[in-house]
């Protein structure tokens, strides 16, 4: 092979992977433009945090959100899923999360006691998670006792 048409060869490569390239980006413009439709026929409108995901990804990330937080045939049902993501919410902390986790529960018939609750309850568990890594207790003896304390309870709501 001769170095023009190794060059040739080159050049003919490159230029077929641009168009897989700008054939790809197309599809994910379509992609994406479908997953707005999609956002907009579910939501009523395209928050403009969907608009701040690239591109590349927002209808796999359309697809989890929308599979997950609002499908309604998960064994978790809405309002537990709107009160779990509030108690991690509170604890990551993130002020858009509270705010919309908050509003999803109350929307999905969680009370403001549940809503209040939820929260004390992701305190409780980051206080004893921070006793029990900061105390360094033996994870071994932990699981045994928590087995044990598990045990004794179920035996007693027989």
């Amino acid at each position: 092979m001769t170095k023009a048409s190794g060059m040739l060869t080159t050049l003919a490569m490159a230029a077929g992977l641009a168009v897989l390239a700008a054939s790809s980006a197309g599809a994910e413009d379509a992609s994406a433009e479908a997953t707005y439709k999609d956002i907009e026929a579910t939501l009523g409108s395209v928050p403009s945090f969907f608009k701040a995901f690239p591109e590349t990804g927002i209808a796999g990330a359309w697809a989890e959100f929308k599979g997950i937080q609002l499908n309604p045939k998960t064994e978790l049902n809405g309002k537990t899923k709107e009160l779990l993501g509030l108690a991690v919410a509170a604890q990551i902390p993130c002020q858009y999360c509270v705010y919309f986790h908050t509003a999803a529960a109350k929307a999905n018939g969680a009370t403001d006691e549940e809503i209040r609750e939820a929260v004390a309850m992701a305190a409780v568990v980051r206080h004893w998670s921070t006793v029990l890594n900061g105390m360094q207790v033996d994870y071994p003896q932990f699981k045994q006792e928590v087995d044990t304390a598990m045990a004794a309870a179920k035996a007693k709501s027989q």
